[in-house]
């Protein structure tokens, strides 16, 4: 996680207090803190309330989820940017040694998703 953190040059990382595994609890965000602390370009890290699970918590670095989204408007108007633009990147699982990651930009996956749900799905306008 702090390679790819690294990599992406994130800035924000978006995580759980917990997710389940064979339906019981398990905690996510201490690997995430682990990862942070080698990644010194994070500055917040904004944490879902999922299973209710005790966290470590750090006042200068992590967000409540909940708390930043109820202080938010209900509309906002969307940034322009380049086609190019970094979307995303996709991993490999990474068993020929270090992952590899593709980028994925904002143009061409919007495309491909608008492209797919007319082609495949059938979303026509009527």
């Amino acid at each position: 996680l702090a390679t790819r953190i690294k990599d992406a040059d994130a800035k924000v990382v978006i995580t759980a207090d917990g997710g389940y595994r064979r339906g019981k609890p398990s905690a996510l965000k201490p690997a995430v803190d682990e990862a942070v602390d080698k990644a010194d370009n994070v500055e917040h890290v904004l944490v879902v309330r999922r299973t209710g699970q005790d966290i470590t918590w750090d006042d200068t670095r992590d967000v409540w989820w909940h708390d930043l989204v109820a202080a938010q408007p209900a509309e906002h108007t969307p940034e322009a940017f380049d086609a190019e633009h970094p979307l995303f990147i996709l991993y490999t699982s990474g068993t020929t040694g270090k992952p590899k990651g593709i980028l994925h930009t904002s143009g061409g996956y919007l495309t491909q998703v608008a492209y797919t749900h007319w082609a495949v799905f059938d979303l026509k306008p009527d």
